[in-house]
C-alpha cells in the first residue's frame, strides 16, 4: 500500500518538506470547529491559492454561521491576484472572515502559525524554510501562540476589503 503525505505526519515531532506542510495544514483546517487563527507573510506557501485549500476553507466557513476566520499577514497587496478564490471566501463569508495586514514593525516575524480552536497548531519557524511541527491539545505552546497572534494583531495597519475600496 502506497503511503500518503498524510501518513508521513506524526504529530509533535519537526517535520520537513513543502508537501508535508501543505497536508499539515489540510489537517490543520480539518480539526478546526469554531476557529481559525491565520498569521502568515503572504499565504505564498501552505498552497492557499489551490481549489482544495478554498474548499477546505469554504467547509469550515460554511459549517457553522458562527464559525470565524481570522488572518493577519504581512502582504496583502497581491493576495486578490494569487489567491482569487480565497479573495471570493472574503466576499462570500466577510461577515465570518477577516484579513488583517500588518504594519511595518511586525514585519519582523519570520515564523507562521495556524491555531485551531486554540486548541491545535501548526507552526512554520521560518517562512523561508519548510520546517514545521503540529500538535493538539499542547496547551503551552497554543496559549504562546495566541499571545503572539493577539500581540501580531495589535500591530496591524488595516483591513484586506473585497470592495473595491480594499484593493
Amino acid at each position: 500500500m502506497a503511503e500518503t503525505l498524510y501518513d508521513a505526519l506524526v504529530p509533535d515531532t519537526i517535520i520537513f518538506g513543502e508537501g508535508l506542510y501543505s497536508a499539515a495544514t489540510d489537517l490543520l483546517i480539518g480539526m478546526a470547529e469554531r476557529e481559525l487563527l491565520i498569521f502568515d507573510q503572504d499565504l505564498t506557501k501552505g498552497d492557499y491559492a489551490s481549489v482544495s485549500r478554498f474548499e477546505r476553507l469554504q467547509a469550515f466557513l460554511g459549517k457553522d454561521p458562527q464559525n470565524r476566520l481570522v488572518m493577519v499577514l504581512h502582504e496583502t497587496e497581491q493576495l486578490p491576484r494569487r489567491c482569487p478564490r480565497l479573495f471570493d471566501l472574503l466576499k462570500t463569508y466577510g461577515h465570518a472572515m477577516t484579513i488583517y495586514e500588518t504594519n511595518d514593525q511586525a514585519k519582523v516575524a519570520k515564523d507562521s502559525f495556524i491555531l485551531a480552536d486554540k486548541q491545535h497548531y501548526l507552526r512554520r519557524f521560518h517562512a523561508d524554510q519548510p520546517r514545521f511541527r503540529y500538535a493538539s491539545d499542547d496547551m503551552e505552546t497554543v496559549n504562546m501562540l495566541t499571545m503572539r497572534f493577539d500581540e501580531l494583531l495589535e500591530a496591524t495597519s488595516h483591513t484586506l476589503s473585497s470592495g473595491k475600496l480594499g484593493l
